[in-house]
């Protein structure tokens, strides 16, 4: 641990871009609300309140901003990310789309229906076209299962600012920024992985084994938690990064394991390895928003069963990728 300490720290003194965070958190974007009235309101203030207001900036408002289709269209810039349609039960079918669709942004249509069953398509709106959610209520249980992912998907390159200005989007941040970090680090471990059982294939990536695996998927891990904090209103702050050290810690050991393994099972080895990464990256973004969503630390039986449910989440992925390179 104590080796894992003191990498950890020559990292920190290496230099966190701090700086690039705090550009993320500024970044601007704005969503436009439309359909009933009385839905649009409340849409737009849970938006804005969720269940944690700490740290949210005062221009928070200004990134909601309500139209009326067919009416005077609002300006396009390269600040709109997507239009929230909101309505009762067959206002979305009773309803022109196509000046929506002119804004050239994507449509997350929702429809409020306490007696319907909860509903919606697997993925995001493109661009100039709409997806129809029905929910029961305007409320964080009936819309973080795929409305809250998606307005986020539709959000790419700005996520930490939304989160920081909408915070009942918060939790959905979190989640995407951490499983892209999770599979930036399963890139690298399986690159990694590779170079040490093909030696040819290190001409080519030898720069992720020069750079040193285990502190290329510290470095990410650590980018995560202060992505997630900002996302949660905290200011990037190196110094909080003492509440991580075991997690992050914890990971050298795993990394250390999944190296042993990967000689000793040369092939099965590269995914394991893969996994760990993947999972362990997994756990710490899980772990630093779990702790501001809930004011407590992750309990250890808790970071372990979130950690063996990724593992092999992305053990099937790696196995999975490994065949599709071998065949090719």
């Amino acid at each position: 641990m104590a080796t894992a300490t003191g990498d950890i720290l020559r990292l920190v003194r290496k230099g966190i871009d701090v700086r690039t965070v705090h550009a993320n958190t500024r970044k601007p974007f704005r969503f436009y609300l439309c359909g009933d009235p009385a839905l649009v309101a409340e849409m737009r203030a849970f938006l804005l309140d969720g269940n944690n207001v700490e740290g949210m900036p005062l221009d928070a408002a200004a990134c909601l901003e309500t139209i009326v289709p067919g009416m005077a269209q609002p300006t396009i810039t390269q600040e709109a990310r997507l239009v929230l349609f909101l309505g009762r039960g067959g206002d979305v079918s009773g309803t022109t789309m196509q000046p929506l669709r002119a804004l050239n942004l994507p449509i997350i249509a929702i429809t409020v229906d306490e007696a319907a069953q909860t509903s919606g398509p697997s993925s995001a709106p493109a661009r100039g076209t709409f997806a129809e959610y029905t929910v029961a209520s305007i409320s964080r249980e009936a819309l973080r299962g795929r409305v809250f992912p998606h307005i986020v998907e539709c959000c790419k390159g700005v996520e930490i600012a939304v989160g920081r200005r909408l915070p009942a989007l918060r939790e959905s941040v979190a989640a995407k920024l951490t499983r892209d970090a999770a599979n930036n680090a399963l890139k690298v471990a399986l690159a990694s992985a590779v170079v040490d059982h093909i030696p040819v294939v290190g001409l080519v990536m030898g720069v992720f084994a020069s750079a040193g695996d285990m502190m290329a998927i510290t470095g990410i891990q650590m980018m995560l938690m202060l992505h997630v904090e900002a996302t949660y209103g905290k200011d990037p702050d190196v110094q909080r990064m003492w509440q991580l050290l075991p997690v992050i810690g914890g990971g050298f050991g795993w990394r250390s394991l999944a190296r042993e393994l990967s000689g000793f099972i040369p092939v099965a080895g590269i995914a394991i390895k893969g996994a760990i990464a993947y999972a362990g990256t997994i756990v710490v973004g899980e772990g630093v928003a779990f702790y501001y969503e809930q004011g407590r630390h992750m309990s250890a039986g808790q970071a372990k069963s979130i950690y063996e449910q990724t593992k092999n989440e992305a053990m099937t992925f790696a196995r999975d990728l490994l065949r599709r390179v071998t065949n090719r």
